[in-house]
């Protein structure tokens, strides 16, 4: 089997395989931190070790007789867990688009591997059983190294398997148990990372939830049953609405800051808040409260100063957006509302935020403190978030700016050096911060070089017990 094609097609599918696993599995979908693929690891597992046996003997055996047969029987079970995994695929998550070709790709690509591969296997399984070595030289080596690699891949997907399956989060409905008999909450940003969360835990506990979600493909992250509505002009006069939660905005870390990026983040934030005040002013009755987000970027860079809600902001971006962002929820008051401006700090959880992002590399053992690791981190476990929400709806007495973050804010090193343990690896490859300058400038600089040491003594003073104060305690859930 010395075809140069073939071993040009198998070097092809083993880059794109490489690219699937390293950009989709492992940095976008992050799927070894999803329970819900606990079935698709398992399937993944299962394929690469069969890819084991076959990069082996292919790179350096000819098999023949009932050993060929063999290999043809390791190829169609190959095919059988594919077609397994995407139906897993298409019942368990939706495949981002870069992901769909991809696969799609690779199923050609196989498919003309097995256009010259098998027949020459059918061939093979009418002579004498016999396994005979041969070396195709560098292509030998490429096999070598395909199966050492995609049998690391093999156990660590088998591994993060069994990891998923202890990830089960607890009860939704527990989370919001503050709240009195049943509500009608009006929610906006309820496919982010946060407003998911809240949705399914109002939702199990047998509350109205009505989401704003102005993509309908993007409805299909919900799990629960919710009223959707594309515009707020849908919602009727008469409508009864005890609570609205503004959560809606463009993501701040998900990009550079360019002109364009800076102005669809200020303008996401206003034009959703605007709406959602203008729909307050129309309805009757009209909701008790409006708990609008904001974020601890609101005191601006602030070292090592502890910060409370009637600490002051110190100008730069963050401080320049929360500002308006607050200053527009804050016009509710006009009608009557009581208005509660949450000022959010780092959300912690798998299945998203800055924490995801960071699971990866520090599992690979590329982690550590970003620049002098000297900077604040202010934190909140997502659970503990969504009942703080609850909390503050709940209570009449709290309004105005509460500080949304656990009691005990840590620094950049302490965090790496904590989630290195959580995670059992090293965290020393720290950051340079000079690079972080010169590539992303003030982002760089507000979001990852600088920091607040925030405290949350409003929640506090009001009767919030926060589950994880700690960040170990969070770890410890969390992973």
């Amino acid at each position: 089997m010395t075809s140069t094609v073939l071993w040009v097609l198998i070097a092809i599918q083993i880059a794109m395989g490489g690219f699937d696993t390293i950009y989709h599995h492992e940095m976008t979908e992050r799927l070894a931190w999803r329970p819900s693929q606990h079935h698709e690891l398992q399937l993944h597992a299962a394929r690469t070790m069969l890819y084991v046996g076959l990069f082996i003997l292919l790179g350096w055996f000819e098999a023949h007789g009932l050993a060929a047969v063999a290999v043809l029987v390791i190829l169609t079970a190959e095919i059988i867990i594919t077609l397994l995994d995407f139906v897993e695929e298409d019942v368990s998550r939706k495949l981002p688009a870069s992901e769909r070709v991809t696969h799609t790709l690779l199923a050609v690509n196989y498919g003309a591997i097995l256009a010259i591969l098998v027949p020459v296997l059918i061939g093979w399984a009418a002579n004498e059983t016999a396994v005979k070595p041969v070396f195709h030289g560098y292509w030998s080596g490429l096999a070598t190294l395909a199966a050492l690699g995609v049998g690391l891949l093999s156990l660590r997907d088998f591994a993060a398997s069994r990891r998923v399956a202890r990830l089960q989060r607890g009860a939704p409905a527990e989370l919001v148990r503050v709240l009195p008999s049943r509500q009608s909450v009006l929610l906006t940003g309820a496919t982010g990372f946060v407003g998911r969360r809240l949705a399914e835990a109002l939702a199990s506990a047998g509350h109205e939830v009505i989401a704003l979600i102005r993509s309908p493909a993007r409805a299909e992250v919900l799990t629960v049953p919710v009223k959707l509505i594309a515009s707020l002009d849908q919602i009727a006069q008469g409508t009864r609405i005890d609570a609205v939660v503004n959560l809606a905005g463009e993501p701040i870390a998900n990009g550079l800051w360019t002109r364009a990026k800076r102005q669809r983040i200020l303008d996401s934030r206003l034009e959703a808040t605007r709406d959602v005040v203008r729909l307050i002013a129309r309805l009757d009755p009209r909701p008790s409260v409006l708990v609008s987000a904001s974020a601890i970027g609101w005191y601006g860079l602030r070292g090592d100063e502890m910060l409370v809600e009637s600490s002051e902001g110190e100008r730069c971006f963050t401080h320049a957006v929360c500002d308006a962002w607050e200053g527009a929820a804050a016009q509710a008051r006009s009608h009557g509302v009581r208005v509660v401006r949450l000022r959010i700090g780092l959300v912690l959880g798998t299945q998203g935020g800055m924490l995801a992002r960071l699971l990866t590399p520090f599992e690979f053992g590329l982690g550590g403190p970003i620049g002098s690791g000297s900077q604040w981190m202010s934190w909140i476990e997502r659970d503990d978030l969504v009942r703080l929400i609850a909390h503050v709806i709940a209570k009449p007495d709290l309004f105005g700016a509460v500080n949304a973050t656990a009691p005990a804010p840590v620094r950049n090193a302490e965090f790496a050096a904590a989630l290195g343990r959580a995670l059992h690896r090293p965290a020393r490859l720290r950051v340079p911060a000079g690079a972080l300058r010169r590539l992303a400038g003030d982002f760089a600089e507000e979001l990852l070089l600088g920091g607040q040491r925030v405290l949350p003594n409003k929640a506090l003073s009001r009767g919030f017990v926060f589950r994880h104060e700690t960040l170990r305690s969070a770890f410890e859930a969390i992973l």
